[in-house]
């Protein structure tokens, strides 16, 4: 271990575990090898996607599998189609022994089928993508893939362009170019630009190896290396004659290596003690810290994810902050979990997800010279006046942030839209009211007005890497953020918890309307009397019901009832035919039998007295179908209508309860069933 001078400043760093005795339930299994589970999963990929339905020509890939102590486990996995990439087509597979009980498909596409031929031509793409970039390209290269827009999959070309900006940092832009229309899908910068610039850590232990460099055999070989100022390359190890390293000056380009490295183990320590996770990828393997020493400013990229420090300003600081260097390796924790989008919603918890955690990896540090507190960045001095470039406590304080959700919060730089998250954070952290914290006064109000008692940072913290790490896919959303960290609370200490009650009450707190997850109860609504159906209201996803891929979905384009999901049938405007069904057993014990649905009816049909798409309601005994009900364009109702029906006639008997619809090739109508119930008495 070296001891350097970071900046000329007395302070000693600490670790210690954060919270591990206050977990209830499940904890991560006890010698897990995650690298021995993917391969593992991976060899069944072929099984599970018959499992889910999958349509052919779709084949997962398994990025990540994370293990309770009872077995359960969650395994994540990408998707192509036809040995096409399907961007955003990732999913949670919840699995316990070999059953399959909950999927998560990321805005609900089940299905990822459309048409590989594409209509605009690769060089009208790879036009529309340099024009975009608004740098100067010295690389432009474009591929096809499935896209995944918020409604449907799309084919597309992602077009990478490689350049530099104007404030001399680089990038590299990822961009969707629809394959037929030519229109901009959207865009991600694989490297992912924060600020940060410090010396602000005072005299620190670093961990070196050999004849002194900048590598840590006890952290898997965390390295620090020096670009010596170009923007792409592995760099030349940090390497010193004595083990001292940097004075504390700009001058010395030590100094930027002491900053890159010692948040390198920092946030390491973090997610090892707080998480049991083994490096970014979990994987065992260090990070390499490439360090960009130039004239303006200074970057550092973190293997995997490229994150890069420095404004651009002129700025000469040697690199960051604590928090600063926690916030941007843990986009790599993203990338190798969720891999939350950088745009809508998901951008905002994308930069909402490394605020959390650069908060926690500065309060776990227990630095003296910057000890924990809700502001981000507060060291760094960027905006020149004294003040942080966020607060957790009142994100508007900034003049851009947003304290609260509302429809609009995805519309906005993910920097802005990240405010509503950091804000439940805090309440959930701290609860409403004023405190002294690291020395800063912070003061919180809920935007419903409610008085809120925190549940305690570590408790926060927890919860919301176990939604990052099970719940959550690429487009998630500020709704989907809430149902997640909700049930996430409800594994870890109970339904009755005052934990999860204190993270439900902190999402309310920042206006997420309440979904089907509720502290206390089930994930969805309990239907009246005994239910035999099972999944009655989609809530696990196309799990338990058997038809065609992709009506049971969590695609926002039309409302569920309750809850997110639903079966939405129809709604494509060509020809088509969409089932889904599931087999059941009445009692013939039972006096009475019924089955009941809500049915909301949306068309683009404009007439009043031709039928032309229909939804059916059957049930099938046996050889015979026995039609209950048939609804059609003409039964219009964009209000959730109950329909009931007595099926006592089938009790004693085992009977399939199915769903059919059918359109015609023009003019969409949408049949969206929830909350189905058949009851016995």
């Amino acid at each position: 271990m070296a001891i350097v001078a970071a900046a000329g400043l007395a302070g000693a760093f600490t670790s210690s575990p954060a919270g591990a005795a206050d977990r209830t339930a499940p904890l991560p299994a006890s010698g897990f090898n995650w690298q021995a589970a993917v391969q593992a999963e991976q060899a069944l990929t072929a099984q599970t996607a018959a499992a889910l339905g999958l349509a052919g020509g779709e084949v997962l890939k398994v990025r990540d599998v994370v293990k309770d102590a009872d077995g359960t486990e969650f395994v994540r996995y990408d998707r192509t189609y036809n040995g096409l990439k399907v961007v955003g087509g990732d999913m949670i597979v919840k699995r316990n022994g070999q059953s399959i009980s909950h999927v998560t498909y990321n805005r609900g596409a089940k299905a990822v089928g459309v048409s590989t031929k594409p209509t605009l031509s690769e060089a009208a793409a790879l036009a529309t993508g340099a024009k975009t970039a608004k740098f100067k390209a010295t690389s432009n290269k474009g591929t096809l893939v499935v896209f995944v827009t918020p409604t449907k999959p799309v084919l597309a070309y992602e077009v990478v362009t490689t350049g530099v900006k104007p404030d001399q940092t680089p990038s590299v832009l990822h961009s969707y170019i629809d394959a037929k229309s030519g229109a901009l899908l959207d865009q991600n910068d694989e490297i992912e630009t924060g600020t940060g610039n410090s010396m602000y850590s005072g005299t620190v232990s670093i961990g070196t190896s050999g004849s002194y460099s900048l590598s840590d055999p006890s952290r898997g070989g965390n390295n620090t290396t020096d670009l010596n100022g170009a923007t792409s390359g592995n760099g030349t190890l940090f390497t010193d004659s004595d083990d001292t390293w940097g004075d504390g000056t700009a001058s010395n380009r030590q100094t930027a290596g002491v900053d890159a490295h010692y948040g390198s183990q920092l946030t390491w320590d973090y997610y090892k003690n707080a998480h049991g996770r083994n490096g970014i990828f979990n994987n065992g393997q260090g990070a390499r810290s490439r360090v960009h020493y130039g004239n303006a400013y200074v970057n550092a990229f973190w293997d995997g994810t490229q994150m890069t420090y420095g404004d651009g300003s002129g700025n000469t600081h040697p690199l960051t902050s604590i928090d600063v260097a926690g916030h941007e390796m843990s986009h790599g924790v993203n990338q190798a979990t969720a891999n939350l989008n950088y745009s809508g919603d998901a951008g905002g918890l994308n930069e909402a997800n490394s605020d959390i955690f650069g908060t926690m990896v500065e309060f776990s540090a227990n630095n003296s010279s910057d000890p924990g507190d809700y502001l981000i960045g507060e060291k760094i001095n960027i905006n020149g006046n004294g003040t942080p470039l966020r607060y957790m406590d009142k994100p508007s304080k900034d003049g851009r942030s947003v304290d609260c959700w509302s429809t609009s919060t995805g519309g906005l730089d993910p920097h802005y839209s990240s405010g509503a998250l950091n804000h439940w954070f805090y309440l959930a952290s701290e609860g409403t009211g004023s405190k002294v914290i690291g020395g800063v006064t912070h003061s919180s109000t809920a935007c419903n007005g409610a008085t809120i008692a925190g549940v305690g940072r570590d408790v926060a913290a927890k919860v919301w890497y176990r939604t990052l790490s099970t719940k959550l896919s690429s487009g998630s959303t500020y709704r989907d953020a809430r149902e997640g960290a909700i049930n996430s609370a409800k594994e870890l200490y109970g339904a009755d918890s005052a934990q999860c009650k204190g993270i439900e009450a902190a999402f309310s707190g920042i206006s997420v309307p309440a979904g089907a997850a509720a502290c206390g109860g089930g994930t969805e609504p309990p239907p009246t009397g005994s239910n035999l159906l099972l999944n009655p209201g989609f809530e696990s996803g196309a799990v338990n019901w058997t038809g065609t891929s992709g009506p049971i979905t969590n695609n926002t384009g039309r409302p569920a009832r309750t809850g997110s999901w639903k079966m939405w049938l129809g709604g494509n405007g060509t020809t088509s035919t969409e089932n889904e069904a599931q087999s059941v057993a009445i009692p013939a014990s039972a006096t009475s039998a019924t089955l009941s649905f809500w049915i909301r009816i949306d068309t683009a049909e404009t007439t009043t007295s031709t039928v032309y798409d229909t939804a059916k309601i059957q049930i099938v005994d046996g050889s015979t179908t026995t039609t209950l009900a048939t609804y059609s364009n003409l039964n219009k109702n964009t209000t959730y209508t109950q329909k009931t029906f007595n099926v006592t006639a089938y009790k004693g008997k085992t009977i399939s309860v199915k769903f059919l619809m059918n359109e015609d090739s023009s003019l969409q109508t949408s049949f969206v069933v929830d909350d189905t119930s058949l009851t016995a008495g």
